[in-house]
């Protein structure tokens, strides 16, 4: 049996299924041509990340097709409900990616305080002429230690994200419609733990308490955050979207940004991914990434084992 990992799979991933007799084929294929190729070579499980579609027409095309697996959490490029009313096995990891994200999450955060999303522009162009002035330019930073973060969307992302905070001694709020109460519990390397348990704010309340914001929501169909979630917010507040484009509003935030109602922002996705707006990508006070939150070696062998786990126990 064929499987095609269109966009990609860890080389754990494909030892595992060929070990189990799947014949594994890496060649990305376009999407224009990806029907005819599922058609003649009789693929029977298709691997997506974010790039690939899988939507009805595809799915109505392509007979031999008895699973699509999206390595990653979020699965709106695959219309999933149809191919599971057609018959077909749809699967994803939720988990195994959530530790990487919530890495980056930090990453945007620690150089959001530091100025570094400006300073590793500004340096190799003036470091040598203009380097008091830099200095002078970028010492007004502060620490993330003692300060709330608020989490909207309190799944697994988030809640791996809160662990780094508690970690680092920040107080974590969040919101989540669907997720009252949480118990968090923050490991260590020595075997000990910390638990912590919390409850569900609401929304204005996340917004107006938090010195800093990240969402970890899947994608919707209006703003989670735009004109008045913005107004509602801190003065000076760092905000983080590695979650998906299209849940904030680029035009409101770069007004926010403007008006320093947020002092920062760190963008990994975007509302026009993946032709990110130029107003974004040049904006001074925009730390930039794209898309590579589950882009970690170690979450790409989770994410490759977790596949080929639930497609070896699905179709053998």
């Amino acid at each position: 049996m064929k499987i095609l990992a269109n966009d990609g799979l860890s080389q754990t991933g494909i030892k595992n299924l060929e070990a189990a007799g799947f014949d594994v084929i890496t060649t990305t294929v376009a999407q224009e041509q990806l029907e005819n190729y599922i058609n003649e070579n009789q693929i029977v499980g298709l691997l997506v990340r974010s790039a690939t579609q899988v939507r009805k027409d595809l799915i109505d095309n392509c007979p031999s097709l008895k699973l699509i697996g999206r390595g990653g959490v979020g699965m709106d490029n695959i219309d999933v409900a149809y191919a599971k009313e057609k018959g077909l096995h749809v699967i994803n990891t939720p988990a195994a990616s959530s530790e990487s994200v919530a890495e980056l999450v930090f990453a945007h955060l620690f150089g959001g305080v530091r100025f570094l999303y400006d300073a590793n522009r500004s340096m190799p162009l003036e470091g040598d002429s203009k380097f008091k002035q830099l200095k002078k330019a970028y010492a007004g930073g502060s620490e993330l230690r003692g300060k709330t973060l608020g989490v909207i969307g309190f799944g697994r992302i988030g809640q791996a994200t809160a662990k780094i905070a508690l970690g680092i001694g920040m107080k974590v709020i969040y919101y989540d419609p669907f997720i009252e109460s949480a118990m968090v519990k923050v490991p260590f390397y020595d075997g000990q733990s910390v638990s912590f348990s919390f409850n569900s704010l609401s929304k204005e309340e996340v917004l107006k308490s938090a010195d800093f914001i990240t969402l970890h929501v899947p994608a919707q169909k209006e703003y989670i955050i735009g004109k008045n979630e913005f107004n509602i917010m801190k003065n000076g507040v760092g905000l983080v979207n590695a979650a998906r484009g299209g849940v904030i509003d680029e035009v409101a935030l770069v007004d926010a940004l403007e008006s320093g109602k947020v002092s920062f922002a760190g963008l990994d996705v975007f509302e026009s991914e993946p032709n990110p707006e130029i107003k974004i990508l040049m904006h001074p006070q925009i730390s930039l990434t794209p898309h590579i939150g589950a882009a970690t070696g170690e979450a790409q062998d989770r994410i490759g084992s977790e596949l080929a786990s639930q497609i070896i126990t699905l179709l053998k």
